[in-house]
């Protein structure tokens, strides 16, 4: 990290930093007029701890938008947030058309919202076909009456949910392991069936959290090129919080950067590299004025 940054930062040019105003209200500007994800705005505290503070953040349809940020930035406060899981201050948070004060966690399937998790969530006493069939759950129409008795309906459906599994394995090499128990796969694979069953509804916001965290780097660029792909097909939106910055850098369209639950860099990898404001948060220096 520290080497990629300070290399990076050799020769590019310095991107004007400039302080945003405190957001009142949800902005309504251009800047979010067709986005795939917005945030205007959006604060969380825990007691007197401000975890983020005035975010706004754009994320377009069919980019991969990274976040990235030294530990305790309040990168998993904003996946929370944009899950669901926490209720923001204040702020509102956009996923395509429909805007929320506090996104619905419940309806977040339906709005073609779909994440993988910072720690493993399989049903590991479940196969590998059964932990990606539990990412079309929202889309099942078949009441437990209509499963048992096998009306025409519940074996539609069953053929739907099915054909749909088959397809996102094959995409992700895991076909020949479909039937195996999860939790007796090694580690990388593992990885790959939550990326399975995230992808399997087809979602247009695919939320990534840390998806290579505790990988080798054979499986890290194996799986790169697997959100590349499903990037390619989809036309979906990814957002991906990673630590790797090389896979950040070399993968993401364009990167927001939080330090303190601030953000204080946004743009190209190139130029997020090559901003002093991210050198200093990453290596804990201080820059001089004359320096900046």
């Amino acid at each position: 990290m520290t080497a990629f940054l300070l290399e990076a930062a050799q020769g590019l040019p310095v991107p004007t930093i400039r302080a945003r105003a405190p957001a009142e209200r949800v902005a309504t500007g251009s800047q979010s007029d067709g986005a795939a994800l917005t945030l205007d705005g959006v604060s969380l505290s825990f007691g007197g701890v401000r975890a983020l503070s005035q975010i706004d953040l754009v994320a377009r349809p069919g980019e991969i938008r990274a976040i990235i940020g030294p530990n305790g930035a309040g990168k998993s406060s904003l996946v929370n947030v944009l899950s669901g899981l926490y209720r923001p201050d204040r702020g509102a948070i956009a996923i395509g058309a429909s805007r929320f004060a506090h996104v619905p966690a419940n309806r977040l399937a339906r709005l073609g919202v779909a994440r993988t998790f910072q720690n493993l969530a399989l049903f590991k006493g479940l196969s590998v076909r059964g932990n990606v069939a539990t990412g079309l759950a929202h889309r099942r129409r078949a009441t437990w009456l209509g499963d048992l008795l096998g009306t025409p309906g519940s074996r539609r459906d069953a053929r739907a949910v099915s054909d749909a599994v088959d397809e996102v394995l094959t995409e992700l090499r895991l076909g020949a392991i479909a039937d195996r128990l999860a939790g007796s796969l090694p580690y990388g694979f593992q990885k790959r069936v939550e990326l399975a069953r995230a992808l399997v509804a087809r979602p247009k916001v695919l939320i990534l959290d840390e998806p290579m965290a505790g990988m080798t780097a054979t499986e890290k660029a194996e799986l790169a090129e697997d959100v590349r792909a499903a990037r390619r097909r989809l036309g979906a939106t990814v957002v991906l919080i990673e630590h790797d910055i090389g896979i950040v850098m070399s993968l993401s369209d364009r990167v927001a950067v939080l330090d303190h639950g601030r953000k204080i860099a946004d743009g190209t990898p190139a130029e997020v590299s090559a901003d002093p404001a991210v050198i200093d948060a990453y290596l804990g220096t201080v820059h001089t004025e004359a320096a900046r």
